[in-house]
């Protein structure tokens, strides 16, 4: 399914263009952001390279993911992902602007594409890998309905060092029950 533009409450989640490498650096090349990723700051020739590589992947049958700009108002404020892995599941990704954090933009991104996993690609199963001292995105997650599965051990090598995960996820048929009442943004 390409091209996918997907319409939150307060966002919107579409395809990557080749010219979003430049403000994909408000949150790949921010320290403060990637501290909380699963990879290093990068600089303009590494963001223009994952730009690159997300809008050659979107193109690909059958997708391995669904990689997404979110905007609002039309501006670029992060991205949001599901990553296939097994059969009928996806991993979520999201990461926001630390100038945008606190608006609910994050809540929002996860929401409309954890949606569109379960109503549109029929996924079973999402789930989500958090460092355990990321208590906003723990508080994301929790939002919406996700549950604590455990502690990966040394789950991702970032900033120089080894970090554990926290995986949460949820099912499809638990995600009907909170979708139904979606979570206020904060």
């Amino acid at each position: 399914m390409y091209p996918v533009t997907l319409t939150g409450r307060v966002v919107t989640l579409r395809e990557f263009r080749e010219d979003d490498a430049a403000s994909s650096l408000s949150v790949v090349g921010d320290d403060r952001v990637t501290q909380w990723l699963s990879f290093d700051s990068r600089g303009p020739a590494e963001a223009e390279k994952m730009i690159h590589g997300a809008v050659a992947r979107a193109r690909l049958e059958p997708r391995s993911e669904y990689y997404l700009a979110v905007e609002h108002d039309g501006e670029f404020v992060g991205f949001a992902r599901l990553g296939f892995n097994g059969v009928k599941a996806a991993k979520l990704g999201y990461a926001i602007r630390a100038d945008r954090w606190g608006k609910g933009f994050a809540t929002d991104a996860a929401c409309t594409i954890m949606a569109f996993g379960f109503n549109r690609l029929g996924l079973h199963r999402i789930s989500a890998a958090i460092g355990p001292e990321n208590l906003a995105s723990v508080a994301v997650v929790e939002r919406l309905g996700m549950t604590y599965e455990g502690r990966i051990r040394d789950h991702v090598f970032t900033n120089g060092a080894w970090r554990d995960s926290l995986l949460y996820s949820v099912l499809e048929n638990e995600w009907m029950d909170t979708e139904a009442t979606p979570a206020p943004a904060v």
